[in-house]
């Protein structure tokens, strides 16, 4: 049996969203559920963008295995969408100076 610390939980990378451009994006990770009657067929379950799991093709995707604490953080609700800056930004020039409006 392997320790917690061990343990590992499977993403995939989507690399080809041909036909599924509602459903997956290309270059996005997602999680993959293990499902061996699917892998028996060339396929993954994959949490997609409606947030239930399908079946695509393993092809589609190039696969990750990640320690749990850090697919902890990667199934973690964003809270980014909730937050407010601190401030406005002000843009910069190249040499790091703030432009003066």
């Amino acid at each position: 049996m392997r320790n917690n610390a061990n343990r590992s939980t499977h993403f995939g990378v989507c690399i080809d969203n041909a036909g599924y451009a509602a459903s997956l994006e290309a270059g996005k990770l997602y999680a993959i559920i293990p499902d061996d009657e699917a892998a028996k067929h060339g396929y993954i379950r994959v949490v997609d963008e409606s947030g239930d799991d399908y079946g695509y093709s393993a092809e589609r995707f190039f696969m990750l295995e990640v320690p749990d604490a850090l697919a902890k953080a990667l199934s973690a609700p964003s809270k980014a969408g909730h937050r407010r800056p601190t401030r406005t930004l002000e843009p910069v020039t190249g040499s790091g100076h703030r432009l003066r409006g």
